[in-house]
């Protein structure tokens, strides 16, 4: 590897339990071979060791986390079966869900300490499913960015060279995976926010199809593309979680009540060994995420990736998305529209940061001085475009026409999905960035989300998996898979069989 032993903070870990997968940890806990406050110590004591250099964490919940672990223990003691398959397995939260017990900050000054009434539908989920939670991980302000550095409380380092970002804006739950501070984590996918990190930490991303799993208790950035979902070091690690937090929430209007493709089969099969046999599926490879201008070691990575996919049995055909040359416009017109109306009710007024509060300025004025203060510059930059394309006169030259060229890419992922199963592509441009080199250019940073905002804009699911380190850096790479809406089980079925190909 390229980086010196001082900037690598990954398989570095004192104790055993902070290096196995989920899935093994949860056979130990739950054959009685070790206890989830075992794990989940081990996990503690690594963030500890490790989060003074990496900030993957906004908040560490060591007293609730043990407290839920001693309970998925007591039960276990008691003969119930496990609350699910993988109950006393502890997981990093991003800090956009609502946490009854821990702050939510979305990253920002403006809710700094704020403690929400509510559990998120994700949360509360995970606390049903006997999963402990560590603590909140970092993010871009209001999941705004591709780096982790536009949070309001600095940036997350990234495991493999702590001198590089980690991606956003979900780096902090992925540098937790990665560090070994986490065996399972939860991040939000608004333009690539889950795939993208993953890709960059040599870890397991999924964004599930728009709608199936629960936005409730989410703070929104742009609602139309928002989508939690799991992440993981292995395939069969998120396939599992992914099973625990899927469904339809009567509490969110986006949730959609529709049967999705059953993942439990793929999970089945992958705990029984899959072979990586892909004979008669047919993948696409994307022809305007596979050219010029990319750096040459991700290139190559996938070129790899395609050529092992070919070897276990899959035709490869190259398939045409002529608009998405367009997707990243009509992307960063939607998503800032979306926000300046969501973020509105951040006013100083109801909750979180309040500044002129003094009896000498007027409401109006209080907000203004509230949000001026509470807001990062990215997320001010955002809802100023937003604003003037939401504007008379704008309205219909930039945010309705965003929403046709939307369209426009839909139909070309339906016309893709009619000659292949899947399609294929790098998940990021480029491997890590060093922080700091592309904080200046807004422009630059929007790019490196080229190949994964398509999905978004769409509604339908992706992952990331890992595909090697790149020979001119040495850092990691990942494969995106696509399939269409509710076909969520497709990737994980080409994402387990691709990575016991690369074993």
């Amino acid at each position: 590897m390229s980086q010196s032993q001082n900037n690598y903070i990954v398989d570095s870990s004192s104790s055993e339990l902070t290096t196995l997968s989920a899935a093994e940890l949860a056979r130990r806990i739950h054959g009685g071979e070790v206890s989830s406050r075992e794990v989940t110590q081990a996990h503690l004591d690594r963030i500890a060791d490790t989060d003074d250099v990496l900030h993957s964490f906004l908040h560490v919940g060591a007293e609730a986390a043990l407290s839920a672990a001693d309970s998925v223990d007591e039960a276990l003691a008691r003969g119930e079966q496990p609350a699910s398959p993988l109950a006393g397995v502890p997981l990093a939260l991003k800090d956009v869900f609502t946490t009854t017990d821990a702050p939510t900050t979305a990253a920002s000054k403006i809710l700094e300490g704020y403690m929400s009434p509510y559990d998120a539908t994700v949360t509360k989920k995970l606390r049903e499913a006997g999963i402990p939670i560590l603590g909140k991980t970092n993010l871009d302000e209001f999941a705004m960015g591709s780096s982790t550095e536009n949070s309001a409380y600095g940036p997350t380092h990234n495991p493999y060279d702590v001198e590089r970002t980690a991606g956003g804006s979900g780096g902090g739950s992925a540098a937790a995976l990665a560090s070994g501070q986490a065996p399972l984590a939860i991040g939000t996918d608004t333009g690539g926010s889950i795939r993208q990190p993953a890709a960059l930490t040599n870890t397991v991303g999924v964004k599930p199809t728009y709608g199936t799993v629960s936005r409730y208790g989410l703070i929104a950035c742009a609602s139309s593309l928002d989508q939690g979902g799991p992440c993981a070091r292995s395939v069969l690690d998120t396939a599992l979680l992914h099973s625990v937090i899927a469904g339809h929430d009567p509490f969110d209007a986006t949730s959609v009540d529709e049967s999705v493709a059953p993942i439990a089969p793929v999970i089945e099969a992958a705990k029984e060994g899959a072979e990586g046999d892909l004979r008669g599926l047919k993948v696409g490879v994307v022809r305007q995420f596979d050219r010029e201008g990319y750096q040459p070691g991700v290139l190559d990575a996938f070129h790899q990736a395609v050529a092992q996919l070919t070897a276990q049995g899959a035709e490869v055909i190259e398939v045409d998305c002529p608009h998405f040359d367009d997707a990243l416009a009509a992307y960063y017109l939607i998503l800032p529209c979306e926000v300046s109306s969501n973020l509105a009710r951040f006013d100083g007024m109801r909750y979180g940061c309040r500044v002129g509060d003094d009896g000498r300025h007027s409401a109006e004025q209080v907000m203004s001085l509230s949000r001026a203060e509470g807001f990062g510059p990215e997320v001010k930059r955002r809802i100023i475009l937003g604003t003037y394309a939401l504007s008379v006169g704008y309205y219909d030259a930039y945010y309705l026409q965003a929403q046709r060229v939307r369209t426009l890419i839909a139909r070309d992922f339906a016309r893709a999905f009619e000659q292949v199963d899947v399609l294929v592509s790098p998940t990021t441009p480029t491997t890590a960035f060093k922080l700091g080199e592309k904080v200046s250019d807004p422009l630059e940073m929007y790019n490196f989300d080229l190949c994964t905002l398509p999905l978004n804009l769409a509604g339908l699911c992706g992952m990331s998996v890992p595909s090697g380190l790149a020979a001119d850096t040495g850092l990691p790479t990942g494969l995106q898979i696509m399939a269409p809406a509710f076909q969520d089980d497709r990737l994980y079925r080409v994402g387990a069989a691709f990575e016991v190909g690369r074993q």
